[in-house]
């Protein structure tokens, strides 16, 4: 049986203050994509620190494919991307990897093709000959992914990987981590950009002043439905329950209410379990002599529900 890649329990960190982590655990099985949520001061990278061994917890126990945290053979696994990341303005691109290759205790022989791979995959190039201090922050943050992915590790941890790039960067990233992702690599996400985190991960957990609030699969923790939006004109209020009854369907109207005038239009919401049966409903409609503008999907998004499930509730600030 398969060791998970990340298995917390309890884990705390107590800075005296109020801030930090309290009792989180949860479990990473291998080849996941985690996305860890949570506001600004909320405790994610003091969290994500421990993991990777910066920082001591004062509570609990965690372990990285079975070693425990901070342990030589745990870091051995992993790759991380700080949120705070800062190289050596004089150095170029490629001599910033090679310093850090030399960290792993690789000979230089070793590394000239891996370089090269990596300065093409995370959008470097030719670039990684020029001075650090010449990089915009997306150029530096391009590095630091390069940096962590330099050992080829099968754990990465990425705290906002894309914050300071522009949007063909982060589709970049995206793809990246897709890449990553399907070569088996088990990826911990701390991000803000949430239409990110609803493509790319498989679960994920809701952080708020270091206790976890919420957590499961998108879908779970969306708790999402089959909804088809239809915007219908010549819709009048009588035939509300005549579709409901006739289809068996769960059917809400989303705007407006009562009866509406025939160069009106509504938006009817359907809950549906198939297509077929948005189809049969659509056919309906049709029939009746209503007029039917559009039809779409609608579903929760990640953003709606981080802001409904952190409001009302304190938060630390900007700073953990």
């Amino acid at each position: 049986m398969n060791k998970a890649a990340i298995e917390a329990r309890g884990l705390t960190k107590d800075y005296g203050n109020g801030r930090g982590c309290r009792s989180i655990s949860l479990t990473v099985g291998q080849g996941e994509v985690f996305g860890f949520l949570g506001p600004n001061g909320a405790g994610k990278s003091t969290f994500v620190k421990m993991l990777v061994g910066l920082i001591r917890p004062t509570g609990g126990e965690a372990a990285l494919y079975g070693h425990p945290i901070g342990s030589l053979e745990a870091r051995r696994n992993i790759g991380y991307l700080p949120e705070l990341y800062r190289y050596q303005e004089w150095l170029s691109g490629e001599e910033v990897l090679q310093l850090h290759a030399k960290l792993c205790g690789w000979k230089p022989s070793n590394t000239v093709g891996r370089i090269r791979q990596l300065l093409d995959e995370v959008g470097i190039g030719l670039r990684g000959k020029d001075r650090v201090k010449h990089y915009s922050k997306g150029m530096q943050q391009r590095l630091g992914l390069a940096c962590a992915l330099l050992s080829d590790p099968p754990l990465l941890f990425l705290d906002e990987p894309s914050s300071a790039m522009d949007p063909v960067g982060r589709k970049e990233v995206r793809e990246l981590v897709h890449r990553l992702k399907a070569a088996g690599k088990t990826i911990f996400l701390n991000s803000h950009l949430l239409e990110d985190v609803e493509v790319l991960c498989d679960r994920v957990a809701l952080l708020n002043n270091g206790t976890i609030l919420q957590s499961g699969t998108v879908s779970e923790v969306l708790q999402e439905k089959k909804l088809w939006q239809l915007r219908i004109g010549g819709f009048e209020s009588s035939m509300l329950n005549w579709l409901q009854e006739t289809t068996g369907l769960s059917l809400h109207i989303h705007c407006g209410s009562g009866a509406a005038s025939m160069d009106e239009s509504i938006w009817l919401e359907a809950e549906v379990e198939t297509e077929e049966q948005i189809g049969w409903l659509n056919h309906l409609i049709i029939e009746q002599g209503m007029t039917l503008y559009e039809v779409k999907k609608a579903g929760g998004k990640l953003d709606e529900w981080f802001v409904g499930a952190v409001a009302g509730r304190s938060h630390r600030g900007e700073r953990e």
